[in-house]
């Protein structure tokens, strides 16, 4: 006897939500439709890098589902932006090798006080992770060190503290350090590799590996948000974007490693203690007002993935 067929389900069925994420490797199977859902269909903005867009997410509210730095994410959800996290994030790096300055000059990460140190922006997170290195482990009084920064914040409700002097320089972060305009400089990526600049911490990869030792903090710099809306009314959405991330990344073979911390982690536990760091850093560096408990800032979705 013929068994009758179970209804197909169709595209109509799905729930389409609009998407915002870098391309990378565990992200290309959501992206190229290989790991897919018969519950949600995610509608990917076209977007490479996924600071470009980032205040498209802020300050345009354009998407559900979106990739933001954890330093933007807090300056939004402060400024009551209708997004929540998921523990999902997308990329991490240690950044003590990200601090840099002259490798003629003598100066020390101790001796910074009085001097002048540049970055692109004051809330990105890589210079706030690099200033609450200086900070803990160092002793640098934050107040004492003059910051420039070349742009603003990407939530438009956001100020600068005081003590940060938006600069005008068409000059790049390198050029302005070799023309010795600024004693150091704060940047995560696409630097030239100049053996002019050295990183102002003596052999930062050994540094980063004691500081995890000691803490446990894995340095956490893009994660995934969504719409606080659909965390309070589509619980199966939410859990099915979360599960659709988790295969994605596995699909991809982008896999924790089998040794050391993973710069990448997932989950609740995993993602607390530098929730827990970058929250204080932002915290005591006047980008937030105050101390946010970490389950805030997941909403609903804490009960929904708990």
């Amino acid at each position: 006897m013929n068994q009758p067929m179970k209804p197909q389900m169709k595209e109509t069925d799905m729930t389409p939500l609009t998407a915002m994420m870098g391309t990378y490797k565990k992200t290309a199977p959501l992206k190229d439709g290989s790991v897919a859902s018969p519950l949600v269909r995610l509608d990917f903005a076209d977007v490479d890098t996924a600071r470009k867009a980032f205040k498209d997410v802020v300050r345009g509210l354009k998407f559900d589902v979106a990739e933001l730095a954890v330093v933007t994410f807090l300056q939004a959800y402060e400024a009551g932006k209708p997004y929540v996290m998921l523990p999902f994030v997308m990329n991490g790096m240690f950044h003590h090798k990200s601090i840099l300055c002259r490798a003629d000059d003598d100066l020390q990460p101790q001796n910074l006080a009085g001097k002048t140190v540049a970055m692109r922006s004051y809330p990105q997170t890589t210079p706030t992770w690099g200033r609450g290195i200086l900070s803990d482990e160092y002793g640098v009084e934050l107040d004492k060190v003059r910051w420039l920064t070349q742009e603003g914040a990407h939530v438009a409700e956001a100020r600068d503290p005081e003590f940060v002097t938006r600069i005008d320089s068409t000059l790049s972060l390198e050029d302005m350090l070799r023309a010795g305009e600024v004693d150091a400089i704060i940047a995560g990526g696409a630097l030239s590799g100049d053996p002019g600049i050295r990183t102002l911490i003596a052999e930062p990869k050994e540094a980063a590996a004691a500081a995890y030792r000691r803490t446990g903090v894995v340095p956490i710099n893009h994660v995934v948000t969504i719409r606080k809306e659909i965390a309070e009314t589509r619980i199966d959405l939410v859990r099915e974007v979360f599960h659709m991330l988790l295969k994605s990344r596995e699909a991809s073979g982008e896999l924790p490693p089998a040794d050391g911390p993973d710069l990448q982690p997932v989950g609740f536990d995993a993602l607390r203690p530098a929730l827990e760091t970058v929250i204080r850093y932002a915290h005591e560096q006047k980008l937030i007002s105050r101390r946010y408990a970490v389950e805030e800032l997941y909403g609903n979705v804490g009960k929904i993935l708990d």
